[in-house]
């Protein structure tokens, strides 16, 4: 019985993994063919990539999106690190009303949460365009930013800051070098998620754009109404500068860890 569970089991995981990559792996194959054919590959051939790389509004698309996950990111990463730690040393009552309204943003329909936005900026007359979507992926990245530290802040002993500044330490330096330390695997993992929903947010940047910036997701929304092979190669793109920046996170993670260990 046991052995059947398992052969079930792995047949269902094979599967499941044949759900999830077969659709990326599909892209990547098809990016590379010669034909305009979406279904039939009629041979190897770069042309797509070509045709994307002198298609100005496709590099502007990459580099507006890259540039805005990137600044998105950072701002948030540091502002959600500072006020969790706040957060961890103010009253229980203050407390639960902040995290009670840091869930509401991820709760709220991405559609009522973009048309709130161009109201607030149409009713400051601010022209749309770089600023306003990069203040608007701040502003939803932050909550996950929160939500992801705050677990590891509760596991932290509370007298911990005032023990290292008892040792000598300064607030500043209590901070850095024994709070944020301890509390980095969630700084990591909302900087994570942080990133991808910038770099993969449609709904809320649709609303908030003008001036002629458009991320990826606008591009290929627009792309998608007639079949173009070139979009292949640009969700080939995506996927790559993906792969990449979580390589480089995971092996920052690793070295750090390794030097920690041989401290």
């Amino acid at each position: 019985m046991k052995k059947n569970r398992r052969i079930f089991g792995g047949i269902f995981m094979v599967l499941l993994m044949i759900f999830f990559y077969a659709p990326i792996i599909y892209i990547i194959f098809f990016s590379f063919n010669s034909g305009g054919s979406l279904s039939r590959f009629d041979g190897f051939s770069i042309r797509w990539y070509e045709k994307m790389f002198r298609d100005r509004t496709m590099l502007d698309a990459i580099k507006y999106t890259v540039v805005i996950a990137i600044l998105a990111t950072l701002i948030s990463t540091f502002v959600g690190t500072v006020t969790s730690i706040g957060l961890s040393k103010s009253g229980k009552v203050l407390r639960g009303v902040v995290e009670q309204v840091n869930q509401f943003p991820i709760m709220n329909p991405e559609i009522v949460t973009a048309i709130g936005l161009l109201m607030f900026f149409s009713a400051l007359h601010v022209n749309k365009g770089f600023m306003t979507m990069l203040l608007a992926h701040i502003m939803f990245c932050i909550p996950y930013v929160i939500l992801s530290i705050m677990p590891k802040l509760r596991s932290l002993d509370p007298n911990i800051a005032e023990a290292a500044m008892d040792l000598g330490a300064t607030p500043w330096q209590a901070m850095t070098k024994v709070i944020v330390p301890q509390i980095m695997p969630g700084i990591i993992s909302g900087a994570l998620i942080a990133f991808t929903m910038s770099f993969d947010d449609f709904v809320i940047s649709y609303f908030v754009t003008g001036n002629g910036v458009n991320n990826i997701s606008i591009k290929v929304y627009s792309m998608s109404k007639r079949v173009n092979p070139s979009v292949y190669s640009l969700s080939t793109v995506v996927i790559v500068i993906i792969t990449v920046a979580l390589l480089l996170i995971n092996l920052i993670q690793f070295l750090s860890e390794r030097k920690n260990r041989i401290k």
